[in-house]
């Protein structure tokens, strides 16, 4: 096998990110200010901006679903997908949510509970907004916007035989500038927001398995405890780098849905369970009763909401977008060999459905253990889940679990991160050297750890959402690059979705 040569990518994009660390590191008061500042500017102007694009997304993501594109497939005609369903499945969850869903599982549905953005705190009402709210944050608009980056990067790489790097999926609308340094200057954009949003899951990661271990052992909550988990799990996570795709990233992700198949049914039996299918069903409809109403909704006449919305839907939408690049390479990565109709099906609705039951399962078991302890609200995110299983059965066994949980996210999301990092360094190789993917591994552990330790995690998820502007017109120039290319290609084989017998399968 070549050797994957390093680009001008890899060093542009790791200066970058060491003069973020630095400044973040030497000035963190000043860089959280900034930051904040320059967010609550694109939050308060572009809201509305924001709220639009993910929106199209999905709507573009049905349409290609319902279109003759979607018999096209993800490669040469004839190739099969290299992984099974179930890997597939299991792999894009676990890149596409991660350590998030265990951090957020209860806290979130909590949060809006005890201060909803229109319902009154602590009421009915107040728990089917939570739900609900919850359930739009993570759902269809997420996995859209996800999807298109996974799509465009699958189409133009396999079929196309592009490189998998973010830049070429542009070449039907910039044509050869994608070579020079349009093309770089995208590429850096993708890899600097890669890094920025997996560092900030990292560190999160590590605030709450630390949280955890203090809450149940009594070991200190500080810097160098964190220091100790993150070297841990950096050294299990570039093993599995180095092992390749197909050993450790999959065996990860089947063992990430075991364990958060385990959690989760746990859970659920020894939860309220009765209430958390019903709470399930009911939350579902209400979403999609509401559902054009919300991806519109910016709330220009009630200040409350709008605060509210600005502090969880517009940082959601630009978190998920700064995301996309990191989480589409690798679901791209994964999914050669399906059909464009196949892959958005799989990718819009399994992964959320699986969250809405997530959410509906901790969330429910939150709220009506917060009602009978009210001090668990008012605890700091990390270490919520651990109170609520302390006062649930066998509380200490679903304590140990969801940390092994947040471990093995842990490992998996940074092993992913590490691949799709190598992959854009070495222009667009599918098999990045290893000694890249450690390079890329350690520079986000110790981004982690330097982020945690000047306290500028806060400040590195508003640069996330900072990024996300500018990515957002990469995102629009794919979408239109893709439907420009792929209905060329549609029309030249005669895909129409006439019930003639020629068409009732997809491409041959």
């Amino acid at each position: 096998m070549p050797k994957a040569k390093v680009t001008k990518v890899f060093y542009i994009a790791l200066a970058l990110v060491a003069v973020t660390v630095l400044i973040g590191a030497v000035l963190p008061e000043q860089f959280e200010t900034v930051t904040g500042n320059i967010n609550q500017f694109i939050t308060e102007k572009f809201g509305w901006y924001y709220v639009m694009i993910s929106t199209f997304m999905v709507l573009f993501c049905v349409f290609l679903i319902l279109s003759p594109i979607g018999k096209l497939t993800l490669g040469k005609p004839g190739d099969k997908p290299e992984f099974s369903t179930v890997s597939w499945f299991a792999m894009l969850f676990s890149a596409g949510m991660g350590i998030g869903l265990v951090f957020w599982g209860a806290s979130e549905p909590l949060s809006h509970y005890l201060a909803p953005p229109t319902a009154k705190p602590e009421t009915d009402e107040a728990f089917r907004e939570a739900l609900r709210s919850t359930f739009f944050h993570w759902g269809f608009h997420a996995w859209a916007i996800y999807g298109i980056v996974a799509l465009g990067l699958a189409y133009f790489q396999f079929r196309k035989g592009e490189p998998g790097l973010i830049s070429r999926t542009l070449r039907p609308i910039l044509g050869n500038r994608v070579d020079g340094m349009i093309g770089t200057i995208i590429d850096v954009l993708a890899v600097f927001a890669t890094v920025v949003g997996v560092a900030v899951s990292l560190g999160m990661g590590a605030q709450q398995i630390n949280g955890g271990l203090h809450y149940l052992f009594g070991i200190p909550n500080t810097f160098w405890v964190k220091v100790i988990i993150v070297i841990i799990v950096t050294i299990l996570f570039l093993m599995s780098a180095w092992s390749g795709l197909s050993k450790g990233i999959q065996y990860l992700s089947n063992l990430n849905l075991i364990f958060a198949g385990l959690l989760l049914f746990a859970v659920l039996f020894v939860g309220p369970t009765i209430l958390i299918m019903n709470m399930f069903s009911t939350s579902v409809g209400n979403l999609l009763e509401n559902f054009v109403y919300m991806s519109f909704d910016v709330a220009p006449l009630n200040e409350v909401k709008k605060d509210w919305m600005s502090s969880w839907t517009i940082y959601y939408w630009g978190w998920w977008m700064s995301w996309s690049p990191f989480v589409g390479i690798f679901i791209a990565r994964v999914s050669k060999g399906r059909t464009v109709r196949e892959f958005l099906l799989g990718v819009l609705l399994v992964p959320a459905l699986l969250s809405f039951f997530w959410f509906s399962v901790f969330g429910t078991t939150a709220i009506e253990t917060v009602k009978k302890v009210p001090g668990i609200g008012e605890m700091v995110v990390e270490t919520q889940l651990f109170a609520i299983f302390n006062e649930m059965p066998m509380g200490i066994g679903l304590s140990l679990l969801a940390l092994l949980l947040i471990c093995t996210f842990f490992v998996t999301s940074a092993d992913s991160a590490t691949f799709v990092l190598g992959m854009q360094s070495t222009h667009g190789s599918l098999n990045p050297s290893n000694k890249i993917k450690v390079i890329w591994g350690l520079a986000q552990s110790l981004i982690a750890l330097v982020l945690i330790y000047a306290g500028g995690l806060n400040a590195l998820q508003s640069a996330a959402i900072i990024v996300a502007f500018p990515f957002s017109f990469v995102l629009l120039g794919m979408m239109f690059a893709f439907y420009k290319d792929a209905n060329k290609e549609r029309l030249h084989l005669g895909l129409t979705l006439t019930p003639h017998k020629r068409f009732r399968r997809k491409e041959e």
